[in-house]
């Protein structure tokens, strides 16, 4: 989840700026529970690894101290999925709002590499790029 999250938040930036474009990425309920659910620490240090993409080279240990990694209680399954139910519908009324204005932008997929490119169109035709000076 990004910023802003509930609709206080989304009125306290209009006191700020003006936003003129807004980003949604949807990814399903269950990708994003099984992404945040893979999330390991090692409390000592605070190094985190996650299962899927950065798992530590012994599964439960880790790497440097080979001490036992634990999930936070914010991290188990049930929690996640609570957490990701408040999320939307605190979330919905932002949506709304931005898509009320026409300034938001819905993009949807389970993987980073397929989004990005998309996103990376939107935002260089909306940005103009940044010249150096021997470019001026």
């Amino acid at each position: 989840p990004g910023f802003p999250r509930t609709l206080g938040q989304a009125k306290a930036l209009d006191g700020i700026c003006q936003p003129d474009l807004v980003i949604s990425l949807n990814i399903p309920f269950e990708t994003l529970k099984d992404r945040l659910s893979a999330r390991w620490v090692h409390p000592a240090s605070g190094r985190v690894y996650n299962m899927d993409f950065n798992p530590p080279h012994t599964q439960g240990v880790d790497d440097l101290t080979g001490e036992p990694l634990v999930q936070r209680e914010d991290d188990k399954p049930e929690a996640v999925a609570a957490r990701l139910r408040k999320y939307k519908d605190a979330a919905k009324p932002v949506i709304e709002l931005y898509k009320s204005r026409g300034i938001l932008y819905s993009f949807s997929g389970t993987e980073t590499n397929k989004i990005w490119p998309y996103v990376y169109t939107l935002l260089s035709s909306r940005i103009p790029p940044i010249l150096s000076e021997e470019e001026h």
